[in-house]
Formats: C-alpha cells, sequence, structure tokens
C-alpha cells in the first residue's frame, strides 16, 4: 500500500486514515520508524502486557517472584563466564 502524506513546516505528519486502520493504530499508540537505506518504515511498538501469559513457563517457574528469577538468572550468567 503506497499512501502519501504531507510534512508541515513543524516536520509532522499525519497519518491517514487507510494506514491507521492498517496498522490498527488508535490515539496513544506508539510507533517505531526505522530509516534504513534512504527508506523509512513505519511500524506499530507492541503493548508488551498484551503478550503477557502467551510465553510458556516451566513448572518451577510458575508463580515465582520477579526477585528470584533475576537471582537465579545472574548465578547461572556468573558461573557460565566463570
Amino acid at each position: 500500500m503506497d499512501v502519501p502524506a504531507t510534512v508541515t513546516s513543524k516536520g509532522q505528519v499525519t497519518l491517514p486514515k487507510s494506514v491507521r486502520e492498517s496498522l490498527q493504530l488508535k490515539a496513544g499508540d506508539r510507533v517505531l520508524f526505522r530509516v534504513l537505506n534512504g527508506r523509512a518504515v513505519l511500524a506499530k511498538v507492541p503493548d508488551f502486557l498484551e503478550l503477557a501469559g502467551s510465553v510458556p513457563l516451566p513448572a518451577g517457574k510458575r508463580g515465582a517472584s520477579w526477585s528470584r528469577i533475576r537471582a537465579e538468572t545472574w548465578q547461572k550468567r556468573a558461573a557460565a563466564h566463570r
């Protein structure tokens, strides 16, 4: 889909409705601009809270506190670098 837009004197662009609908953007959503080889790509920044529960946890980690998980992770990383 190619949709033109105009840059204002302040460097702002209004995202055309067809682009907002295609990316399912709504007020308050964040977007990411990636510039590669003289072209910009716009993407919706995912809401990581929507991902909660989408990754299966090992049985031993269910209900564990973040402080415990961080401590175990640091211990394993330290042991791997010895």
